[in-house]
């Protein structure tokens, strides 16, 4: 039935024959695969997967037969064999631009169907650039924005407590300084970096026999850890555990079984919250630093800030002329700042230039239009758009802290826990309220700023569009926009005559983040299906905050909206 791992050589890959399909080129007998004539990397089970599905194209191969041929002499689970293929269907691109390699043949096994040719070949194709074989490790890139910092940082806290898990919103950037640290450690390890992709593990059973697999160990027990972690005892490398959310409870167990069993062992984790294991130190991954709102920039001060450097890459990259000295410098970082420096999102904006222009790149940005832009076509799907992002974050959540998200979207920019206690109080009582918050936080949908002496908390911008779409389909949006400026009102009565004795612009600064909701509140209230009664209370308790400011039209039109209001009809106050 199967064959022995000393006949896995197929005949024609013994005279030196190339498989070619598509872009790929593979010999058999130098277990080699390239892609453009540049080589791929492949773990040794992927790459005898797909040395038994190409040699034999269009022809089905059942699960046992194909186990048979990978893991000889061994039983293992059918666990192994997916996570192999889904791996190999990541290296090949099956999928993207419409190209198919292998099919899941339902209850049967698989098929390679892609069109192959078959050639001699005189000389051994060149060898692997950018990344060493086996390590499982995607190239690094050319250059990496903003990050530098960070990659010394990690480097000096795996050698200090050996496990550290890169922590952040989605799309922040996680992946890519993960793998830039790998590549760092390549040369003080020999080598010994193996990168582990748990986005394409779906069974968090599978976790263990995954790293068991990319190590290329066979083991046949129920449960590996044990065996895998007595392998890694006297072992010194460091494993990447890269994407671990969905499966964060059973990398938890792995990482600290590791961590405790194999002494010499380093594991860097990236996740949108974090493992909660023993020795863990959790790295929160930042979004790069962008021009706070009225700054005046200059072409030279632009480009101190890592955002719009990578902005700026990006959009040229694509075709685009950008000149930050004749007045690109304000619009180029308000689309940083709207984006609230998350790497991705400024990435599939600035890919938008090109094509729309600068001006209408942002106004695109402010009508909510980017979620569904579309970036590298070579990344996972999860991070092919924004909402993609979003969506395998949402998915993630329980029913309550979904509800609370999306309850959430109605604040402008940073709020209190009083604001939101107050707001999503109606149907939740404060003990579920105070949960959630704590959940979503340490999920990363939601910002903390511990700045002041208050703790406030915000929906990065392309969450909070993401998650006003799915409130006005799930909530009641009058409701909440009611409990919200009834908040502020009540905040504006209690606080705003404080604003004429505060003592420093830094203590005024905090309470003007407050005033972004006042002023929506308002324009809630005196709009059609807004509650003008609450609208005038806000305004007359508005006027003076608003004058204390200096922003003597904005106190003046409000107020004049107000008297229309109660010469208009009848309100009770």
């Amino acid at each position: 039935m199967g064959w022995k791992r000393n006949a896995m050589v197929h005949p024609a890959s013994e005279a030196r024959e190339a498989i070619s399909f598509g872009p790929f080129t593979l010999v058999a007998g130098e277990r080699l695969l390239t892609r453009d004539g540049v080589a791929v990397a492949l773990g040794a089970r992927a790459l005898d997967a797909l040395i038994a599905l190409a040699s034999r194209p269009n022809e089905p191969l059942s699960k046992h037969e194909l186990m048979a041929q990978v893991w000889p002499d061994v039983t293992v689970g059918e666990g192994s064999l997916r996570f192999q293929i889904a791996g190999l269907r990541k290296a090949l691109g099956d999928g993207l631009l419409g190209a198919r390699y292998i099919v899941t043949l339902e209850a049967r096994g698989y098929c390679f169907v892609a069109p192959v040719s078959r050639s001699g070949i005189d000389r051994r194709p060149p060898p692997a650039a950018g990344r060493p074989a086996d390590t499982g490790m995607p190239n690094r890139l050319g250059r990496m924005v903003g990050r530098d910092e960070s990659v010394q940082a990690l480097s000096e806290e795996l050698a200090a407590s050996r496990f550290v898990t890169i922590v952040g919103a989605g799309g922040v950037g996680k992946t890519t300084l993960a793998v830039a640290v790998g590549h760092e450690m390549l040369a003080p390890l020999d080598g010994a970096v193996l990168f582990v992709d748990l986005g394409i593990v779906v069974d968090p059973r599978l976790v263990p026999g995954a790293v068991a697999s990319m190590i290329g160990l066979t083991l046949q027990a129920d449960d590996p850890t044990p065996a895998l972690i007595d392998h890694l005892r006297d072992r010194q490398m460091l494993l990447i555990f890269d994407t671990c959310e969905h499966l964060v409870d059973a990398v938890a167990r792995l990482a600290e079984g590791i961590y405790a069993g194999a002494p010499r062992v380093r594991i860097l984790a990236t996740s949108r919250e974090a493992l909660r294991a023993e020795g863990e130190r959790v790295h929160r991954l930042q979004p790069l630093p962008f021009p706070a709102e009225g700054a005046v920039l200059t072409a030279a001060d632009a480009r101190s800030f890592p955002s719009i450097q990578l902005f700026l890459e990006r959009a040229e990259s694509q075709g685009a002329r950008l000149n930050l000295e004749a007045g690109d410098a304000a619009v180029v970082g308000g689309i940083c700042r709207k984006v609230d420096g998350v790497a991705l999102a400024i990435e599939l904006a600035a890919g938008r230039v090109a094509s729309f222009g600068l001006q209408q790149t942002a106004m695109l940005l402010e009508q909510r239009l980017s979620l569904l832009w579309e970036g590298k076509r070579t990344a996972p799907p999860r991070q092919q758009t924004l909402k993609a992002t979003l969506d395998w974050s949402y998915g993630l959540l329980s029913d309550l802290d979904r509800r609370v998200l999306r309850r959430l979207a109605v604040f402008i920019g940073p709020f209190t826990l009083d604001a939101a206690r107050y707001v999503l109080g109606r149907d939740l009582d404060q003990a579920r309220i105070l949960a959630a918050i704590e959940s979503l936080a340490a999920k990363s949908m939601v910002a903390v700023d511990d700045r002041g002496p208050t703790l406030r908390y915000q929906l990065l911008d392309t969450t909070r569009a993401y998650a006003l779409e799915l409130s006005a389909a799930a909530e009641d949006p009058a409701d909440l926009a009611l409990l919200h400026a009834t908040y502020y009102r009540g905040w504006l009565e209690r606080t705003g005559a404080a604003w004429l004795t505060l003592s420093s612009d830094a203590e005024r600064g905090l309470q003007l983040f407050e005033l972004a909701n006042v002023r929506a509140a308002l324009e809630w209230c005196f709009a059609p299906g807004g509650d003008a009664s609450v609208g005038i209370e806000l305004a007359a308790a508005a006027a003076g905050v608003f004058w204390a400011r200096c922003h003597y039209a904005e106190a003046h039109r409000w107020a004049e909206r107000a008297v229309l209001e109660l010469n208009a009809g009848d309100h009770v106050l």
